[in-house]
């Protein structure tokens, strides 16, 4: 599961308009959860007063340099001089004024450098002045002949990021996917609040991946006395098949559903998981934490059956006094071996674990059932991932 973050920045500079039109995109954005805006710099107070979002704005003087003080993330070097397609890129990369810009400014604040990609001398241009930048910021304006992947692959080993200009969620696919690793993030240019939403949408579904499930098989199933169980309620809503990864011990983590089924004794919960007891492992991204430790605010990972994941924020967690039940399993480990795994739940019909083909109770729980979970050789080291000799039992 690859957890690095792709970005999406929302254009919204003079080119989009009236600033009631920039404003009705950089609002969308807000809404739809990009990472950041560039704007003009004159914008930057009023796009303060929308939300909270990252800032880029393009530096504006003669001679580029920043005007913008603290009020600005990202400072943008390129639009009306060299980066805009219009005026020549010098024969000595030297003599460029948004190098010497980028220069300047690099280690003091963020900074980005905009080119246009009219052709093959600003393709270059764009890998030239990464050394010095933050960002490169690179605009097709035909995306179907945008050089993105040669500039890609000739700044992998570089720092700055690659942020490719779009004009829909389906370019953005293809540009955060280019040369299998893609661009660090795409600036998309549009009106169109639902390709906004659907580029973020796709960002975050391709971001989590999909995390591996295998079956176990249940050996044991035994009512216990009172004990401390977590709820962690969400800030989003589950669906059939929706749940948290949770177990006793971190190589192998049950698929424990959420409470988006109505019942005949409680009214359906979908943003609800009822996870487990205190000391259990819960898989939040690359890491475990005890469910103890969660708080609202934090984040967690949803996984269904398919595997694929997203992350929701936690809005609370309820840790109460109820009867718990212990289920065991035996799961196929690799090379023909098996082992025991386990986890202590709520003894009550709305918990439930995920089956190969749909929900299972863990009251209607019985020997030589099958259910879903996650299953990973390593050792966890203060929840991180560590090949070491750990037993769990």
């Amino acid at each position: 599961m690859n957890e690095k973050k792709k970005e999406i920045w929302i254009k919204a500079d003079a080119d989009a308009g009236t600033w009631e039109e920039r404003k009705a995109r950089i609002t969308a954005g807000l809404e739809s959860g990009v990472d950041g805006v560039l704007v003009e710099i004159e914008d930057v107070a009023k796009v303060k007063e929308l939300g909270r979002i990252t800032i880029a704005a393009f530096a504006v003087d003669s001679e580029l340099e920043e005007e913008s003080g603290g009020e600005v993330d990202i400072v943008v070097y390129g639009k009306r001089s060299e980066g805009d397609g219009t005026t020549p890129i010098p024969s000595e990369i030297a003599e460029s004024r948004v190098l010497g810009a980028l220069k300047r400014t690099f280690g003091i604040k963020p900074n980005a450098g905009y080119i246009e990609l009219t052709g093959k001398d600003y393709e270059r241009f764009a890998v030239n002045i990464a050394d010095y930048a933050n960002y490169v910021i690179v605009i097709g304006k035909d995306w179907k002949i945008i050089p993105l992947e040669n500039i890609i692959a000739e700044l992998q080993h570089k720092e700055a990021k690659v942020i490719a200009g779009v004009q829909s969620a389906a370019e953005a696919r293809t540009a955060l996917e280019t040369l299998e690793y893609g661009a660090d993030g795409v600036l998309i240019d549009t009106d169109d609040v639902s390709e906004i939403k659907r580029a973020v949408e796709m960002r975050d579904a391709s971001t989590m991946g999909t995390i591996p499930l295998a079956t176990a098989r249940i050996t044991k199933v035994e009512e216990l006395e009172m004990g401390d169980r977590v709820c962690v309620d969400t800030c989003s809503l589950m669906v059939r098949g929706e749940g948290m990864l949770v177990g006793s011990q971190s190589f192998a983590l049950f698929l424990v559903h959420s409470e988006s089924e109505e019942s005949p004794y409680v009214a359906a919960r979908p943003f609800r998981v009822n996870a487990g007891a205190v000391y259990a492992y819960v898989l939040v991204g690359e890491k475990t934490r005890y469910l103890s430790e969660l708080k609202s605010g934090e984040d967690v990972l949803i996984v269904n059956a398919e595997g694929s994941a997203r992350k929701a924020v936690i809005g609370r967690v309820k840790i109460e006094k109820r009867p718990l039940m212990l289920v065991e399993a035996v799961v196929d480990v690799g090379v023909g071996a098996t082992r025991t795994c386990s986890i202590i739940l709520q003894n009550a019909e709305t918990i439930k674990l995920m089956g190969k083909d749909k929900p299972i109770s863990v009251v209607d729980l019985k020997e030589g059932d099958e259910v879903l979970v996650h299953v990973t050789e390593a050792a966890r080291h203060f929840g991180i991932a560590v090949e070491e000799m750990v037993i769990e039992r």
